[in-house]
């Protein structure tokens, strides 16, 4: 008894001030952040079941989206990722959250993802941005996001390594990601919603060997490290199916998760190659 009260008075110690210095302590032993990035963690429990019992719609950026009407997602929870305020119907709807995760540098560099994080900021309205904790410093230096609420993550554990079927704890590391819509399920599903539909999560660039997008990038154009600037691949079938068993991993996975809590996800992109969960049109979410 004596033993779950102190659990219980030391985690929820971690909401007060004092509380994100020895967070920022147990998490430096083995990831290192910044008391910026610490204070977002314990900022995050604020958001647990936040949206309990609610639908949400997780836009991604596959070329399938092209024939859907997304100005039926007003007045929809909306999670967009990455380029995803680039759709051409992405002011109709507006997203109440976004999410990036860890950007990989090399044909990037940081004064692009500046250019980027500006271009971001400038079409994202309202919504609240989830980054990884890996961006926090270059946000701080350069005063990016002024005025919007921006969260972290900590994308260093593996979902190999998950030994229980609990949601995701924001609050704390969370898996890495091989794509941004498993980062994007982690943190609707912390938030309490029930019903998850994807939508433009084709993952079936292996199947076309092009990657393409449901619209024109503009500051990112040409610098992804996997595709060059005309959607062909840049990577080899050996790498690219290792990393496609990773991402396959991740959303079994998520799956596992989502059952054992009752919360139902539902792959509504027309087409794709994701196999992990029920199929449902995107015009049926309309007619009930």
């Amino acid at each position: 008894m004596a033993a779950a009260l102190r659990k219980v008075l030391t985690f929820g110690s971690m909401l007060l001030p004092y509380g994100v210095h020895e967070l920022r302590r147990r998490l430096n032993s083995r990831h290192k952040i910044s008391a910026d990035v610490a204070r977002s963690l314990a900022g995050n429990r604020q958001l647990a079941g936040l949206h309990a019992g609610q639908r949400c719609f997780i836009l991604g950026n596959g070329p399938s989206v092209k024939g859907l009407d997304l100005s039926r997602l007003q007045g929809q929870n909306v999670v967009t990722v990455s380029n995803g305020y680039l759709h051409s119907d992405f002011d109709k709807f507006q997203s109440r959250y976004h999410c990036v995760p860890q950007i990989t540098y090399g044909l990037m560099t940081s004064e692009d993802v500046i250019r980027w994080f500006d271009e971001m900021h400038s079409h994202l309205g309202a919504a609240e941005l989830f980054l990884s904790s890996t961006e926090a410093e270059l946000v701080r230096k350069h005063n990016l996001f002024a005025g919007r609420t921006v969260r972290y993550l900590v994308l260093g554990e593996s979902f190999d390594d998950k030994r229980t079927d609990e949601i995701v704890d924001i609050s704390r590391p969370v898996p890495g990601v091989e794509s941004v819509p498993v980062m994007a399920l982690m943190i609707a599903m912390y938030l309490g919603f029930k019903e998850i539909i994807l939508l433009g999560v084709d993952h079936d660039h292996f199947l076309s060997s092009s990657y393409q997008y449901a619209f024109d990038l503009k500051v990112q154009k040409g610098m992804d490290s996997t595709a060059n600037a005309d959607g062909t691949l840049r990577t080899n079938r050996h790498d690219d199916f290792q990393t496609l068993a990773r991402l396959w991993r991740q959303y079994r996975a998520i799956a596992n998760i989502a059952k054992a809590n009752g919360i139902r996800i539902v792959n509504s992109t027309p087409g794709g190659a994701l196999d992990e969960f029920d199929r449902r049109p995107f015009e049926a979410w309309f007619e009930e």
